[in-house]
């Protein structure tokens, strides 16, 4: 990911994989920092299915906190 600043806008997603081509349910759009730390309270389950988009690359969360 090339935008790691904590004020970089991001969107937070979760990625449902259930059925052909699944379903991506923003969770929130704002500050890094932010997105961190509500991806951070979520369940375990979750937290694997979480997503990062910048404006020029997309991460899996736990690949961050890794």
């Amino acid at each position: 990911m090339r935008s790691t600043y904590q004020d970089a806008t991001v969107r937070l997603y979760h990625l449902d994989d259930a059925g052909e081509g699944g379903a991506a349910t923003t969770l929130f759009y704002g500050p890094l920092s932010q997105a961190l730390a509500l991806a951070a309270q979520q369940d375990e389950a979750t937290q694997e299915a979480l997503w990062i988009a910048t404006d020029n690359d997309v991460v899996a969360y736990l690949d961050l906190e890794g």
